[in-house]
Parts: structure tokens; sequence; C-alpha cells
């Protein structure tokens, strides 16, 4: 029934919300205003985006843009790869016509693409802009200072490291909580260079894709970090001042900003290609280790199957109905272990099990964001960086930056479960 399922979801925000709470460093100051900040902002934003005709309209332009997207890249894929890309026609009969979609050459080049777009479009400062307004909704609705909710809101487009970024000269400066902050915002979104990529997974599975996965990554930023400052809250911190922009997003001209977002791109195309093969090298080898236990359930011991299991609870806090829960667990485990890659790809393949079409919607906003163990090294290592100064408080807070991303989306999709399903129908 649509009520219960609504109510099942708004449970598990309130479960997802006393979690943290319990795991608080200090659980006498919950951040009550932020909580009802952070909460309206995503309900207000969902119902906006999907709600109003005109924001339904822009919506399907996102969709078409990104389809568009899609098909220009896959030219340049084309004319470099030839067939490889999966356009061109095959020098030879295909029995199985699935197997030419060849994830190197389908979905990685969007990376490429979309870096190289991202970096113009913030030398033309029409991204510059868009950053600067949802940074400022986050300073008002959230009483973040104007350093902190800047850098969360450019890192929604740019990524878990290149939005810290944008406050470089500012982070030796921040508060203990708010340097969490955005260690925890970072694993809670993904980055404009990877959101088309996910699109390009998806399209085939889930109506909207576009939409869906644009909202998640911006509505998880105010879940990241109303869950960061109730695991560790705010203390007193010094004046910060006006904020300046970081010498790094600054390009010569329109070609310089292709070239050098092309490396960019390039950049973070060989790290997503070389995790994946790691940790699903890893958890092929656990594979094999398990392989020697007795079959459980009359199916062989996977790592799949033992974290559908443990996240099962979680998944049916979401909103998941109790006979996809498991199959939904093993999503959120493999997101986890793996990468949210590895998770879109089980999910449009179907992989762990079968999930309705609410269900597949609701994992989309799970699965989107950074929080996997992968990530953690990523986000230790850039911040050491950019804040060399700050290196071992940055190390003693990753596995609880990792916690709270990891629920940060999870709270995401039990929000867009509270809403009557109805709403993203007909896009």
């Amino acid at each position: 029934m649509p009520g219960l399922e609504n109510l099942q979801s708004a449970i598990g925000v309130l479960a997802m919300i006393g979690l943290v709470w319990a795991l608080s460093e200090d659980r006498k100051r919950f951040p009550v205003r932020m909580a009802i900040g952070a909460l309206a902002i995503q309900v207000g934003l969902v119902l906006i985006l999907f709600g109003l005709p005109q924001a339904r309209g822009v919506l399907g332009g996102v969709n078409a843009a990104v389809e568009a997207l899609g098909g220009s890249t896959q030219a340049g894929t084309t004319f470099v790869f030839g067939y490889l890309a999966g356009q061109a026609p095959s020098p030879y009969a295909l029995q199985n016509p699935q197997a030419i979609f060849v994830f190197a050459f389908r979905v990685l080049p969007v990376i490429l693409v979309v870096c190289a777009l991202s970096a113009l479009l913030w030398h033309w400062t029409i991204l510059k802009w868009v950053t600067r307004g949802f940074g400022f909704v986050f300073q008002r609705t959230l009483g973040l200072r104007g350093p902190p909710a800047l850098a969360t809101a450019a890192t929604i487009f740019m990524g878990q490291v290149e939005g810290p970024i944008f406050i470089r000269a500012y982070l030796d400066r921040l508060s203990r909580s708010e340097i969490f902050t955005l260690m925890a915002v970072g694993l809670s979104c993904v980055s404009g260079s990877t959101m088309v990529a996910y699109v390009t997974i998806l399209k085939d599975v889930l109506p909207n894709a576009a939409a869906h996965v644009l909202t998640a990554s911006i509505i998880s930023a105010p879940a990241g970090v109303l869950l960061a400052r109730i695991l560790v809250p705010s203390g007193v911190s010094e004046e910060l001042g006006e904020v300046q922009e970081s010498e790094e997003r600054r390009y010569d001209s329109s070609i310089d900003a292709v070239i050098r977002g092309t490396g960019d791109g390039l950049t973070v195309l060989l790290n997503v290609a070389a995790t994946l093969i790691v940790f699903v090298a890893f958890v092929a080898l656990v594979d094999h280790i398990l392989s020697v236990l007795p079959p459980m359930g009359g199916a062989p011991v996977t790592v799949e199957r033992v974290l559908g299991y443990l996240f099962s609870p979680l998944a049916l806090a979401i909103g998941v109905p109790w006979g996809e829960a498991h199959a939904a667990g093993g999503l959120l485990g493999v997101k986890l272990v793996l990468t949210e890659f590895t998770g879109f790809i089980d999910l449009s393949q179907g992989t762990t099990g079968a999930l309705s079409p609410r269900s597949k919607m609701l994992m989309t906003y799970a699965l989107c964001g950074f929080a996997n163990i992968a990530s953690v090294g990523i986000t230790v290592s850039g911040f050491s960086v950019l804040a060399p100064d700050r290196r071992k408080e940055v190390i003693g807070l990753a596995w609880k930056a990792l916690t709270v991303g990891f629920l940060a989306t999870c709270l995401t999709a039990a929000v867009v479960g509270c809403l009557p399903s109805a709403l993203f129908h007909g896009l």
C-alpha cells in the first residue's frame, strides 16, 4: 500500500538520524535547526524539480541533453576505437549483441568529455555562478559559514577533492567539525564527470535516469552536512573573511580550460578503471576463499550474499519491501566494498535480484555517492595534500566520514521514499 510504503521510509529517516546521534561525539548538542533545514531543503527541491510543470520541463531537457552528450561521446569513441565502442558495424556476426557493451568504451569516455565540458563552463562562469547560488542557499538554510558552504556546493559538481580546492586557502583555519563536514559531503555526493556515466548505465532500466541522478547528487549534500554535524558537532571558530577563488580553478582561455579539463578527466578515468579492476579482483578472491564453506540456502556463499543479509535492515529503512530487501542490501554492500559504478551496473543487470520500479528508483538515490572503501584513500590523500598540517586529524576522521557518507545517501533515498510515487510519474 502506498501509504505504508511512505510511512516505512519516514520511520527509516528517523532511525538513520537516531543511529548517527547514538554514535555522536556529543549527544547533548543535536543540531535541531540544521536538521529541520536539511530535510526541508531535500523535500523542497524534490517537490520543485518533480512537481512544478516548468521544472519538469527543465528535467526533461536535462534528460535530452544527457542523451545528446552520450551520443556525442560515442561519436568520438567510435572514431578512436571503431566497432569496439558499440556503434560502428561489427566485422563479424554477433551471437550475443549484449556483449558488445564494454564498460571501458561505453562509460569511461563520458568522464573525459564531461570533465572538459565542466572546465569550459567554469571558465565561462556559468558553473561558477550555479555553485555560488547553491553555496548561498546552504549558508542561509544550514547555518554554514561562507567558505565551507561554497566548498559544499562545489563538491556537488566537481567532486570530493576538487570542491575543497576552491577554498584551499581557508582549510587550515576551518574547525575540526568543518573539515569533517567537507570530507563527509565529498563521500555523500558524486561529481559532474561521473553523473552522465551513471545515466549511461541506468537509462535502459530507470525512466528519467538523468533527472534522478542529478537530483540525488544535489540533495545528498545537505544530508551529508546534517549527519556530519550530528556525529561531530560544531565548535567555536575564527573569522574567515570573504571567499577568494583558488588559483587551481583559473583558466587562461577556453582552449586552456578544455585541455586542462581533459587532463583532469583522464586522471579520474584511470582512477576509476584501476579501482574497479583491483577491488573486483579482491572480491573475486574472497569469493574463492568462501567457496570452501558449505552452501547457504541452497546457493554458494559469496560476498554479495553476505552483504545482502548484513544490509537488509538498512534497505528496509530506505523503504524497500521485505521481499526485495536482500537484493537491495546486496547493492548497498557492493557499493560500499567496490564502488557505486559496480552497484549501478548490478542494479541495471539485476545481478543481486529483481527489484520493483519504485525500489530501483530508491536504490539509485542510495547508490549515488562516493562512499566506498577506495574513496576513503582518495579523501585522505587529497586533504593531506591540500592541508598537510591537518593530515593526522583527517586520518582520524576518515572512517567516520565513510559512515556518514554511506548513511547520507541512504537517508536521501528514504526522504524520497516518504513522498508519493505519483510525483515521479509522467516526466
